[in-house]
């Protein structure tokens, strides 16, 4: 009888520590570059993405914004060897595409000139402009989906 209860007990003991064997989740990466990429996480969510900005697109914008560029305005030193866009390091693009935008970085809306010549956002997202960078967010989380970037230089 003693060695039926001790044998349960180990029995019980093993089986309980058993899920503690078991493998992370897909999803778990622990912050080692394992997780899941962002175009792996759109397929899980319906297989839908929002339509990207174009070649088209990108040439529409251009376009638009080719005859508003300084071709006079000349970057300090310390500033040009930088590549970006003459801005301060501290004001440098701190946005990235799969990521939503910062609380404080402050982005505009297009012109209206502009817009109507770009067909219209996806349902629930919307273009906005940072610094020399056109994006396409999601309104209620501000996640930057597509970018045309740098385009006064």
């Amino acid at each position: 009888m003693k060695n039926s209860i001790v044998a349960s007990l180990a029995l019980s003991a093993l089986l309980a520590a058993t899920p503690t064997l078991a493998d992370k989740p897909d999803w778990a990466g622990g912050g080692k570059g394992k997780g899941k990429k962002h175009e792996e996480r759109v397929e899980q969510h319906g297989g839908q993405s929002a339509s990207r900005f174009t070649d088209q697109h990108r040439h529409l914008i251009a376009e638009y914004y080719g005859g508003q560029s300084h071709p006079g305005k000349k970057c300090p030193p310390g500033l040009a060897k930088k590549n970006n866009g003459c801005m301060p390091p501290g004001q440098a693009k701190k946005w990235g595409v799969g990521r939503p935008l910062p609380g404080d970085l402050r982005y505009y809306d297009l012109p209206r000139d502009l817009l109507m010549r770009l067909p219209p956002p996806p349902a629930g997202h919307r273009y906005v402009r940072v610094a020399a960078d056109i994006l396409l967010i999601a309104v209620g989380s501000s996640m930057v989906l597509d970018a045309v970037e740098d385009l006064v230089r």
